[in-house]
């Protein structure tokens, strides 16, 4: 007796999802062939959400591999506006082979653009110093009880003001200059789920003529609790 094969319901509910469409995800990302055909079957064919499910896909990859140490990797310069503003940024990754992919260079050359364009004053929210954290916090608060509102909701001001303080001083939270649907810390993410290894930024100095000071910025080690 013949053995009769069902159809597959969920395979006849799948989008039928063109290799120019695949071409064009990966050319917008830099994500591998098949993670982007996958994205475009799981957003429907949608390409904006594609992208979306690239991106979360990339931060949940970064995420597992945090912990890895970064021995390896690149110093980099970027000058700019004439030779007005010049940007020094390590970045590392777990291995000289990554390091010397035109990705990983890539990146490296784009954070460093960034950074000489967008001045950040830190690399991360925990490298915030408790001096800098407390005086804004200060400001905002007198701000939001100058306006008259009640104690709550001046303390919900405050916190969604912080929130914004840390975009505009931190790198890794800052939307990256290129594509502002972005920030530094997704662009690395990406890089990352691309590339298959840890990557962080370690330090930057920002000089610019004609100011006293320069920014320098390093990422502090995490504190261990015993």
């Amino acid at each position: 007796m013949a053995t009769t094969v069902s159809p597959d319901p969920d395979n006849n509910k799948r989008p039928n999802i063109s290799a120019a469409k695949v071409k064009e995800l990966r050319e917008r990302t830099g994500a591998p062939m098949m993670d982007c055909k996958q994205a475009l079957i799981e957003a429907s064919g949608d390409m904006e959400q594609a992208i979306i499910v690239l991106r979360k896909r990339g931060l949940s990859v970064a995420a597992k591999k945090a912990a890895r140490v970064t021995s390896e990797g690149s110093v980099a310069q970027y000058i700019h506006a004439g030779g007005k503003i010049g940007v020094l940024v390590e970045i590392n990754c777990e291995s000289d082979f990554v390091a010397r992919t035109d990705d990983f260079k890539e990146l490296v050359h784009d954070i460093a653009m960034h950074i000489a364009a967008s001045d950040p004053k830190f690399v991360r929210k925990e490298d915030v110093t408790p001096e800098a954290y407390a005086r804004e916090k200060d400001i905002y608060r007198a701000q939001a009880i100058a306006s008259g509102k009640p104690a709550n909701i001046a303390e919900k001001m405050v916190e969604g003001k912080m929130a914004k303080f840390y975009e505009e001083v931190c790198l890794l939270e800052q939307p990256f200059i290129k594509d502002q649907t972005v920030s530094i810390a997704q662009l690395i993410a990406a890089k990352i789920g691309k590339l298959g290894e840890n990557i962080a930024v370690h330090r930057f100095a920002r000089f610019k003529v004609g100011e006293a000071g320069e920014t320098i910025a390093i990422t502090r080690p995490e504190q261990k609790t015993e």
